[in-house]
């Protein structure tokens, strides 16, 4: 296995990321923090990826933050105090960098993603789980409230579930993890990977540019309100309207042939 903490293997349009650090549960270490805040910039301006998997070697998908590498911080003069706020920073920076990028984005999770784990999660498009896998914010276990990951939790599933999960500590499984919509498909470890590359090749095979405009426009218009999102929206769908691949598209629809999309 390679020595580099993030892995990423481009295929058909298809960009995969892996968290390389099984040693520490692929925690989000300041170095594992800053590779995927690099690798995502890069992917930003790559025209050839479509769609992007997120997974993780090793034992869990991801444990959340490096809790040894916080404990060491507490030995600075101010205790630490400019290191955790140095740390959630560049977390909540990557996060919101992910979830900016043109390309969708898929979790694919074999087994746990806890704390700060489970909010990366909770950050992608979309959730492909194993049904052995399981999801929590059990920072209130040791004594620390996940309020940073309670940020995207709280926008993927109710309130009501999200607040017995931060206040409990406890895990939810896969199957529980979908009905309140954390998860998009569960399946089973062996068709993992199978099933999550068949939805990224779904995605992948749509018009570039109608998904990057529609991804954009899904989380844009979802902090507006009613009156605002349609005039948002309305505006959106003018500028797709005037795309050459979208009238190639519904012209071929009309005339039942396959599309000869430029792009």
């Amino acid at each position: 296995m390679s020595d580099k903490i993030l892995l990423r293997d481009d295929a058909d349009h298809i960009a995969t990321l892996t968290l390389n650090s099984p040693g520490s549960l692929n925690a989000l270490s300041n170095a594992m923090l800053a590779a995927l805040t690099a690798e995502i910039a890069s992917l930003a301006t790559d025209p050839d990826i479509r769609v992007v998997i997120l997974r993780g070697n090793g034992r869990a998908f991801c444990a959340g933050h490096d809790l040894k590498e916080m404990q060491a911080a507490r030995q600075a003069p101010d205790n630490g105090r400019a290191a955790f706020e140095a740390l959630f920073n560049s977390c909540g920076a990557m996060i919101q960098a992910l979830i900016a990028l043109p390309q969708p984005v898929i979790a694919q999770v074999h087994a746990t993603a806890a704390a700060a784990g489970c909010q990366l999660v909770a950050s992608c498009d979309l959730v492909v789980a194993s049904d052995a896998a399981r999801f929590g914010v059990n920072g209130v276990n040791i004594g620390l409230f996940c309020s940073t990951p309670m940020v995207a939790l709280t926008r993927k599933v109710p309130h009501a579930v999200a607040f017995e999960m931060l206040t409990t500590g406890e895990f939810i499984a896969a199957p529980r993890a979908r009905e309140v919509g954390l998860v998009n498909r569960v399946t089973t470890s062996d068709d993992l990977e199978a099933e999550t590359r068949a939805l990224a090749n779904t995605i992948a095979a749509k018009l570039p540019v109608a998904v990057r405009i529609g991804k954009r426009a899904f989380y844009e218009q979802s902090e507006l309100g009613l009156s605002a999102a349609y005039a948002y929206t309305g505006g959106v769908m003018v500028e797709n309207m005037l795309d050459r691949d979208t009238n190639e598209g519904m012209t071929a629809f009309v005339e039942k042939r396959t599309p000869n999309w430029q792009a």
